[in-house]
């Protein structure tokens, strides 16, 4: 049986929380503000190609966009249960505190 320290598994959570919280916040006003540079992209070469000044190839545009979302994984890592098992604490924390700094942010 593995002798687990219970302060510093909690400093481990709390801190990983408190890190994902303020990277979540952050990630999600990041991720707005691109989303709203990449639609006025969009939108300009729709209007620069509705006047006739630009030619957009619409097909390739989201072809590669679906070829970048299919790459598989190169396979398992080795000893990937260990490690999981040695960032379990952190990456629980961090996961929690992300999603709480998303969902506020």
């Amino acid at each position: 049986m593995p002798d687990v320290d219970l302060t510093t598994l909690g400093i481990e959570f709390g801190g990983g929380a408190g890190i994902g919280a303020i990277i979540g916040f952050a990630a999600k006003k990041i991720a707005k503000l691109i989303a709203v540079i990449v639609g006025l992209q969009l939108a300009l070469f729709k209007f620069l190609e509705s006047r006739g000044i630009l030619e957009v190839d619409w097909n390739r545009l989201t072809a590669g966009m679906v070829k970048a979302t299919e790459v598989g994984a190169g396979g398992a890592p080795p000893s990937w249960m260990n490690t999981i098992l040695s960032t379990l604490s952190v990456s629980a924390g961090f996961t929690g505190g992300f999603l709480l700094g998303f969902r506020r942010g």
